[in-house]
């Protein structure tokens, strides 16, 4: 019995301790707006250049390019929004933020998981903003209520994945851009996919890459759910990488944790 009341009381504080944490690192966030829009703004400068000049050169066999093209911009916001998770954490890590709450009696995982939640706060507010401005452009979805809460468990498991990768070089990198760099290959990852134009047109070894790399599973993936059509092969590749990369970065990203307290 007193077991039982230990373990509850130690979940307890866990889950107490990141409120707090969240709240922390909640608190940066909405006294620099601004990164929200940073990383929104971007994704919906591409996605106007891409529909308003690209788009009508682009032949992806639909008659609406930026129902084509909004999956891939939605990643691309995604792989952008995690590096400010980076630049906070290798922050507090300068500040010697870790080491304080180290001395503290808290959950000692707490820190790392404030601002992963965060992260996932933070990018769903630029993945509303960015859908709205799709609206505006003629974005329009067949898809039921259980095919759109796919999509956004997809991109909520996409994002979680990614702000795990995100923890590694905060935590181990030297400097400020050390700490950043690491998400320009991810943002550069959808233009070689199925993000922006159908891999049958790409060169056969280029082809071959894009057609095995996650976010044109993904991508794909989201364009089927949002278009009301079935996913039964590419959603379950997709869920594979988005786990497969979740579960690698978070084992990479604690020992990183424990090396640095």
């Amino acid at each position: 019995m007193e077991s039982i009341q230990k373990q509850t009381s130690i979940q307890t504080h866990f889950f107490s301790d990141m409120s707090v944490m969240v709240g922390r690192s909640m608190r940066h966030i909405f006294r620099s707006v601004d990164t929200i829009f940073t990383v929104t703004i971007t994704p919906i400068a591409m996605m106007l250049l891409f529909v308003y000049v690209f788009g009508g050169a682009i032949q992806t066999g639909t008659a609406n390019y930026v129902n084509y093209l909004v999956p891939g911009i939605l990643l691309i916001a995604i792989a952008s929004g995690i590096s400010y998770t980076a630049y906070r954490l290798f922050t507090d890590v300068q500040k010697g933020i870790i080491e304080r709450f180290r001395s503290m009696p808290i959950a000692p995982s707490t820190m790392l998981w404030g601002h992963v939640l965060t992260s996932m706060v933070s990018n769903a507010l630029s993945l509303v903003v960015i859908m709205l401005v799709a609206l505006l452009m003629g974005f329009r979805s067949s898809a039921s209520i259980l095919s759109w809460l796919t999509v956004v468990g997809i991109l909520a498991l996409f994002t979680l994945a990614l702000t795990w990768v995100a923890v590694i070089p905060g935590l181990t990198a030297k400097s400020i851009d050390g700490a950043t760099a690491f998400s320009y290959p991810l943002i550069f990852l959808p233009f070689i996919s199925s993000a922006f134009v159908p891999t049958k047109s790409m060169p056969f070894l280029v082809r071959v890459f894009a057609e095995n790399q996650p976010v044109t599973a993904i991508v794909d993936t989201i364009r089927a759910l949002l278009a009301g059509q079935p996913a039964p092969q590419n959603i379950w590749v997709a869920l594979a990488w988005c786990v497969g990369i979740l579960v690698v970065a978070y084992i990479f990203a604690m020992r990183a944790y424990s090396k640095r307290v």
